[in-house]
């Protein structure tokens, strides 16, 4: 019975520690707030436009803006249902922690002793469950009050939110380890503790209060992960619909053990296990706290922080954390192992397995698995990976009478090897007509995700990549550039009424006028004019976002050459 307990309790240990990995480690397609100006870390010079160009160009693209159809966002990065269920995955991760799993036996088997009768020790548990999803759901609400969707949604790209998050989850992580305990005021949980014990309906309510506040070490860096990702929606009540998701999951055990008392003996007992769990969550922690600093790197031009740098403090993480579950590295708080056991055993090979997997990209390994979490392919310094297959080496300049690229050294660090991308829409334009060909416009951005995936996994796909490589002006406008636009490029944006000060607040403002969308990637065809082309139904083309269907892709691109080649010849 004893090894039955002991093995359950193992697997619910890593069943519930993948999930919070999957939780912790899988980043949304953030929606880029239309107005990208943040706080300036460095300033840039730039070559600017001159007054008169960028007033024409101004004034282009808001006639345009008035007699092109604006093409609906067609993806969301998230729904209320996903934030949902991450809460309700991130609840019960924290139930295996040890602030909370100890409390489980002793507060069911108060409720069901003090009330006297089984069916009122039920009715307290669901009350204690039920004020546990209210204090909960209040927090999300007021964030939400507080801040507002839009301001929730700015902070994704904002260089302070970057950095802040960057140390906090370090800070979390480093708690998590076991340096120190992160603890709210203890007076509070003293007047809460002491309220408690007035009894009544107020009583139990001051209980969950009193849980939530002594439990906030060890739930805090996942309310806090939780709350980030959720205000990244945009959504006005995605924080609140993610806490509802959180507190579900972590009042289910106290109201489910309180209905089936008997099944407290199934329990496995506490022990190291669950310090386990949070060494191993503060490892996660540190190591996605990284994707933040990338962020701020990329959007700011430090360039410091290459591909190799970030891969190579992951593959010191992982080792450490193999070596951990196996016992060969202990913190001043740990137990004992006196053997390995099975669920360790097989968790430390699939650690060991990501570290071997990961050691090939510092010599320029795509890694597509990956490949959203990491700096650009751009940023190594140490490359020996070929071309894409199928893709043709560089054969020299390209016939056409612009020779400087305008903000191109901004961009070096992004630049997918072997495409020949341009970063001006005017530029772009004029070089579409010298070459005949149609224009793709990539919206994108340092710290979009599905960006780099989608250049990862679906641009070098040796199709697309040829399509995109001889059929296409590929004009890529990054949103969240904080390089500063000279005064005399600055102006107040007709559509969202705000100032424009960064050359990427120029093209978010950009696609929010022109294509009604704030999300990145989004993909438009157009002709050498500026015009969305036209499919064979005489509609316009509408643009893509991210599409990791390669087929898919290829229909939307081929669709766009097709259309270009039929305008051309009917003007002949």
């Amino acid at each position: 019975m004893a090894i039955t307990k002991n093995l359950f309790g193992r697997t619910v240990f890593f069943i519930c520690l993948t999930a919070m990995f999957f939780l912790v480690g899988v980043k949304p397609v953030r929606a880029q707030s239309a107005d990208t100006g943040g706080v300036t870390f460095t300033s840039i010079p730039t070559a600017a436009d001159s007054i008169a160009t960028q007033k024409k160009a101004h004034q282009a693209t808001v006639a345009k803006a008035a007699t092109t159809v604006a093409a609906p966002v067609t993806e969301k990065p998230k729904t209320l249902w996903q934030i949902f269920i991450e809460g309700f995955l991130g609840g019960f991760a924290a139930v295996i922690m040890p602030c909370i799993y100890p409390l489980l036996p002793l507060t069911v088997s108060f409720f069901t002793k003090k009330a006297g009768s089984r069916a009122r020790g039920i009715g307290q548990s669901l009350l204690y469950g039920l004020s546990i999803i209210v204090i909960y759901v209040a927090l999300g609400v007021m964030i939400s009050a507080v801040f507002g969707s839009d301001a929730l949604n700015a902070l994704a790209t904002n260089g302070i939110f970057n950095i802040f998050f960057f140390l906090l989850l370090v800070v979390f992580g480093i708690s998590f380890l076991g340096a120190f305990e992160i603890t709210l005021p203890s007076s509070l949980g003293n007047k809460l503790d002491a309220n408690a014990d007035k009894g009544g309906m107020a009583g139990i309510f001051f209980m969950a209060a009193t849980l939530v506040v002594v439990s906030f070490s060890c739930t805090g860096p996942i309310i806090g992960t939780l709350l980030v990702e959720a205000a990244s929606k945009g959504d006005r009540l995605a924080p609140a619909v993610g806490m509802l998701g959180f507190s579900s999951a972590l009042a289910l055990p106290f109201t489910a053990f309180a209905l089936f008392p008997s099944a407290l003996k199934s329990l496995p007992k506490s022990g190291g296990w669950l310090n386990t769990v949070k060494v191993v969550l503060g490892f996660l922690e540190i190591a996605f706290a990284l994707k933040f600093l990338s962020n701020v790197d990329l959007a700011y031009h430090w360039n410091w922080f290459d591909r190799e740098i970030f891969l190579s403090i992951w593959i010191a993480l992982g080792i450490l954390l193999g070596m951990y579950l196996l016992g060969k590295l202990k913190f001043s708080h740990d137990s004992d192992v006196p053997h390995v056991s099975i669920p360790r055993f097989f968790f430390s090979v699939v650690v060991f397995a990501f570290v071997i997997y990961m050691v090939p990209g510092l010599w320029g390994a795509p890694l597509k698995s990956i490949s959203a979490f990491l700096p650009p392919m751009a940023t190594q310094d140490f490359d020996l990976s070929q071309l894409p297959a199928g893709g043709s080496a560089e054969t020299g300049p390209t016939k056409q009478s612009i020779l400087v690229k305008k903000y191109e050294a901004n961009y070096t660090r992004i630049k997918t090897r072997g495409l020949d991308a341009w970063y001006d829409y005017d530029q772009a334009l004029q070089v579409s007509k010298e070459l005949h060909k149609p224009i793709m416009i990539d919206f994108t951005g340092f710290n979009c995700v599905n960006c780099r995936k989608m250049e990862a996994n679906v641009w070098s796909d040796p199709r697309v990549f040829n399509r995109l490589k001889n059929d296409y002006v590929l004009l890529q406008l990054v949103v969240d550039d904080k390089t500063a636009l000279e005064p005399s490029a600055q102006f107040t944006s007709t559509y969202s009424g705000k100032r424009i000060t960064t050359l990427g607040g120029k093209w978010s403002d950009l696609e929010a006028s022109r294509f009604n969308a704030n999300s990145q990637p989004l993909y438009v065809l157009m002709d050498s004019d500026g015009n969305i082309l036209t499919g064979k139904d005489g509609k316009p083309i509408p643009p893509s976002p991210a599409d990791y269907d390669v087929d898919s892709y290829l229909k939307f691109l081929d669709s766009g050459i097709a259309a270009y080649q039929s305008a051309q010849q009917g003007k002949k």
